[in-house]
């Protein structure tokens, strides 16, 4: 069986532990949240299944060769060298992002991000008792999300502390181009402004686009930034509980780790393990991985654009996440809920990712394909139904017969 053929494989996550599966009703299929229907790389589940057969799990050491792994990457990938002294591991980006506002922000200070976006950005201020500075994209006329830059710096101010970047962006599938980077870094250096950037997407990225780590620009930038990678998108391993903070400066990453004092656990033996095969050995299947999700990404664009008048969605730069305009659709609510109640489909809620999310719902697909097709067939169903229910009534955005 070729790995194509593998993606291909249904695998029954209804008799698993899955909270994607088992959110909602039985004969809902859930495409929300962001773990995917594959199973993860085999030299991944060797490893894990070697390490289990030793029969012991006390307090696991932290794992050297990992850090001499991580090292290797970024300079293979992306042409950043970093010291193993500045990895430090975490059990996931989220603790990590909240870590990093603990550990630069003061009650009253300032944290800056670009919404709509990943919904536990938006609590890290309130986490830290700061001030939420919103810098929006803007949605161009193609659907293609941009940075407004002269916005982003009227939105630092002398409060700001942290910029909260998320770099490939989650959910509208930017991935941000060097000079675009640059541009932010500039605005932030020039106010002291740490950069936190969350890059769990980073290894995601499709045919065209190239993901940069903002760190890796200059060294300058380096100096203050605090950059969050896993290998739990990519692998699909999220439920190992393993992350990695990067972070070049001394000062900066002593801060940060006296911020974590007792509150933040190490990752388990078993994140560890699976972390190191996956980095040591699972680079053919990610390439596999990201050819199939490729074609999925596709198959969803060009169905939303022949099957589902009044949806919009600009093809994803990365990650395995559709972001889908349904304003047009005039339902007169949620769309997140429609799709619920009328194709029994599970999506997220645009409006969990903050302003300008209000009428977009969030698809995963990071699926088998047949399951892909089947929900969106749901979909078209369910806008037919919609229309039968109306008669007479043509939905915003449909083209006149």
């Amino acid at each position: 069986m070729s790995r194509t053929e593998g993606f291909d494989r249904v695998i029954d996550r209804r008799h698993s532990d899955s909270l994607k599966w088992h959110a909602y009703d039985e004969d809902v299929l859930p495409m929300w949240v962001a773990d995917m229907d594959f199973a993860s790389p085999s030299v991944v589940i060797d490893a894990l299944e070697s390490r289990v057969r030793h029969g012991v799990f006390g307090y696991s050491r932290e794992c050297q060769e990992l850090r001499e792994k991580v090292v290797e990457r970024m300079w293979e990938m992306h042409r950043w060298r970093i010291s193993e002294a500045s990895i430090v591991f975490l059990p996931n980006v989220v603790s990590g992002f909240n870590l990093a506002a603990q550990a630069v922000c003061r009650p009253g200070d300032g944290v800056i991000y670009q919404p709509p976006v990943y919904f536990p950005i938006l609590r890290v201020p309130g986490n830290v008792q700061a001030a939420a500075q919103r810098s929006p994209l803007v949605r161009s006329a193609s659907g293609r999300y941009e940075l407004d830059f002269d916005g982003f710096g009227e939105a630092i101010d002398a409060r700001t502390r942290m910029f909260l970047l998320c770099n490939p962006h989650n959910p509208v599938g930017r991935v941000f181009t060097h000079q675009e980077l640059i541009k932010l870094a500039e605005s932030c250096l020039e106010s002291n402004v740490v950069i936190c950037s969350d890059e769990i997407h980073g290894e995601l990225a499709y045919e065209g686009h190239r993901h940069l780590p903002i760190a890796s620009l200059s060294r300058e930038i380096e100096a203050s930034s605090i950059t969050l990678i896993a290998p739990s998108k990519t692998f699909n391993v999220a439920g190992m509980g393993f992350a990695m903070a990067i972070i070049p400066d001394p000062k900066l990453r002593e801060r940060f780790t006296e911020a974590r004092r007792d509150f933040v656990p190490s990752p388990s033996a078993l994140g560890y393990t699976a972390a190191l095969a996956a980095y040591t050995n699972g680079e053919a299947w990610r390439q596999e991985l990201l050819a199939y999700l490729q074609g999925n990404r596709d198959t969803l664009t060009q169905y939303v654009e022949e099957s589902l008048p009044g949806v919009d969605v600009h093809p994803a730069e990365a990650t395995y996440l559709a972001w889908l305009d349904c304003r047009a659709l005039d339902l007169g609510g949620s769309p997140q809920a429609f799709f619920l109640d009328h194709a029994r489909v599970a999506l997220n809620d645009g409006v969990s990712f903050g302003p300008g999310g209000e009428g977009f719902v969030r698809m995963n697909f990071g699926c088998p394909r047949a399951q892909l097709v089947e929900a969106l067939d749901r979909m078209r169903a369910a806008l037919d139904g919609q229309r039968s229910r109306l008669p007479g009534v043509q939905l915003a955005g449909e083209a006149s017969a």
